[in-house]
């Protein structure tokens, strides 16, 4: 499947994925399981020492700063709520060539959640850090929403890897993980909160 036909496709199954209707609470998780991952993580001890010394760089009364202003931010969008996949990367993309067919798999954090944060999310694991670029202005609102959960989501899977640090058995470097995903954070933050602000500004006076 080329390159062009595979985004395209991609959009088309998760706005499809987002139209499902599954039994049980709606509540998006997003904000649920931030604040979770935040007060494990906050309090972990680790007994290699090099482990314990960076995970000791960390700073988690900026960190929940962070996340009460985002949190602000995002709930200004009034994002719809759909059911997500929320680990859309691309090894959880499954391309069928013979049929030229699309699948999406593992449905592991599969929940309710913002629609936002679930293409922003995908956009972060799949297409890479950077804020997404559309032209189209009747996309402003869902661009907006997109860019702000992008951040979201740095934050999520900086928490998580914090977590996995302690916790896998997995030979991973899950602390550097945190501060690639945190530093992408910091890096992006100015250009997306800027972006939300613009919209809601238009917004009030549209």
């Amino acid at each position: 499947m080329r390159q062009p036909k595979l985004v395209a496709e991609i959009a088309k199954q998760l706005r499809k994925f987002h139209e499902v209707e599954i039994p049980g609470s709606k509540e998006p998780q997003l904000w649920n399981d931030v604040f979770k991952f935040f007060g494990r993580a906050s309090s972990l001890k680790f007994d290699n020492s090099e482990k314990q010394k960076k995970y000791e760089m960390v700073s988690f009364g900026e960190i929940n700063k962070e996340i009460s202003d985002l949190k602000v931010m995002t709930d200004r969008f009034n994002a719809p709520v759909v059911y997500s996949h929320n680990d859309l990367l691309s090894g959880n993309l499954m391309i069928n060539d013979d049929e030229d067919k699309l699948y999406f798999i593992d449905f592991e954090y599969g929940s309710y959640n913002y629609r936002g944060f679930d293409i922003g999310n995908h956009f972060n694991e799949y297409a890479g850090y950077d804020c997404i670029q559309v032209s189209d202005e009747n996309l402003e609102a869902i661009y907006a929403e997109t860019n702000a959960y992008m951040l979201a989501s740095h934050l999520y899977w900086a928490l998580w890897a914090l977590i996995q640090a302690k916790m896998s058995p997995i030979d991973f470097d899950y602390l550097g993980y945190f501060f690639l995903r945190y530093n992408e954070y910091k890096k992006q933050k100015e250009k997306c909160f800027l972006l939300a602000q613009v919209y809601f500004s238009r917004s009030r006076t549209g």
